[in-house]
């Protein structure tokens, strides 16, 4: 039986600009994965850097920060069996030229800086991930725990 996992999910500027956000969210949906928290806003500069703190010392790392601070963003959690395998194979590769149609990143992003999506790649990073930018109390508990 697959595991109920929690990943993060950033649908990024470029694709939030282009309206895309909705279709995204949905596409998470169809493939089985519940949104439990979602927000838009705008990274400051200090939370962009803190969040890809360990590209620091990649060439590409302020071009990343700048980008994801031109623009509102949409945050959310989803959840679900195998969560972070299921939303990564719907993102499709880093680099959107090498992306499928049909992909996330095919079908939305232009190249590997403006690839449509974030999302985590491992159970730990999701925790991390979540906790940078979700209190638990935005987080909705799973259905099973609310009251009836």
């Amino acid at each position: 039986m697959p595991e109920i996992q929690r990943t993060l999910s950033i649908v990024k500027p470029d694709a939030t600009a282009k309206g895309a956000a909705g279709e995204i969210l949905r596409r998470f949906e169809v493939a089985g994965l519940r949104v439990i928290a979602l927000k838009m806003v705008r990274l400051t500069e200090a939370q962009a850097k803190g969040f890809y703190a360990v590209h620091k010392s990649r060439p590409f790392f302020a071009d990343l920060v700048r980008f994801m601070t031109s623009g509102p963003v949409v945050m959310s959690v989803l959840e679900g069996p195998d969560a972070i395998a299921k939303n990564r194979e719907l993102m499709g590769p880093t680099d959107s030229t090498k992306a499928a149609p049909g992909t996330i990143r095919g079908d939305f992003g232009t190249d590997i800086e403006r690839n449509a999506v974030h999302g985590s790649d491992a159970p730990e990073t999701a925790r991390a991930e979540i906790a940078y930018f979700f209190s638990a109390f935005e987080i909705l508990a799973p259905v099973e725990a609310l009251p009836a």
